[in-house]
């Protein structure tokens, strides 16, 4: 039996680097594709664009924003996902305080402002201890400055309209892990137990090295359970 392909997706202004240690260690098993969720103001058109061109039947993961896309991808093509692996990622909406707040960083990047726009979504408090903070923050602004401002309005403006995709989660029988950092100041570790539980076959995975960029953070780790998840059987979904 061919080996699943592995469909990954990006969190806020980050390309495939944020997966660098992910993709070269996971492609010597699976083939592994990187979504850009770069295309459409809202999850919903982001999500179809990446089904048009996606495989019949894949394994999906997703960080931050990334995340948020593999729920709503799950919640119209249940079957076509294989398993789903939710990395530091929330299935809330955007509270209206925070919707609103977003535009302001919406009108900088149009301004050309975009060193401002990064330097507000890059928290540094959110990374772990033992993190390269400084080395963590010149990638980011590479992969934000790469990906450019009209970029960030549209996925700016997708974070603002998601809907809550709680009920999503309860719905998914596939095999699902929730990865989340130790340090996560961005989504709590508290939020993550929360998302685990509500999904009949997740279970929570905590990076202890790792913050709101588990991926670059602790690479290793989350390649580790990533690997896990990915040898995890298939369940027949009644």
């Amino acid at each position: 039996m061919p080996s699943e392909t592995l469909v990954m997706i990006p969190p806020l202004m980050c390309d495939a680097r944020i997966f660098s240690h992910q993709i070269r260690e996971l492609s010597k098993e699976h083939a592994v594709m990187i979504a850009p969720a770069t295309r459409g103001e809202r999850m919903e058109e982001i999500a179809s664009q990446i089904l048009t061109w996606a495989p019949s039947k894949f394994a999906l993961a997703g960080a931050g924003l990334g995340g948020m896309v593999a729920m709503e991808v799950i919640r119209r093509a249940s079957d076509r996902v294989t398993r789903i692996a939710l990395i530091d990622t929330s299935a809330q909406a955007d509270t209206p305080e925070i919707a609103a707040a977003r535009e302001a960083q919406i009108i900088a990047a149009r301004s050309g402002r975009m060193d401002d726009v990064l330097q507000h979504e890059m928290n540094s408090t959110w990374m772990a201890p033992n993190t390269d903070k400084a080395a963590m923050i010149q990638l980011l602004k590479e992969m934000g400055h790469g990906l450019g401002a009209e970029v960030y309005v549209r996925q700016a403006r997708a974070l603002q309209r998601r809907k809550d995709q709680q009920a999503t989660l309860r719905k998914i029988k596939q095999p699902a892990v929730v990865l989340c950092g130790r340090f996560n100041g961005q989504f709590p570790l508290k939020r993550q137990e929360f998302m685990a539980e509500m999904i009949p076959y997740g279970h929570l995975e905590v990076i202890e090295q790792g913050g709101y960029l588990t991926t670059a953070e602790a690479p290793e780790a989350v390649t580790d359970a990533l690997r896990r998840w990915m040898k995890m059987p298939l369940m027949l979904r009644p």
